[in-house]
């Protein structure tokens, strides 16, 4: 059974959207705080509402 996309309460810095994205996908959730600071760099907005959307979409554990 597969792991169900929810937001970290353990592995959190903000929001636990990136803690659970790296459970979920059985990657360090380093690599997507990192993907997301390197969207945030022209202008924001890139990585911003992607963070936000999915903050407001994903479930928390």
């Amino acid at each position: 059974m597969r792991n169900k996309l929810r937001r970290s309460r353990n592995d959190r810095i903000v929001a636990g959207v990136c803690g659970g994205l790296g459970e979920f996908f059985g990657l360090s959730p380093w690599i997507f705080r990192i993907i997301f600071l390197f969207l945030l760099m022209p202008g924001g907005l890139p990585g911003l509402v992607p963070y936000l959307l999915l903050w407001i979409i994903i479930p928390s554990e």
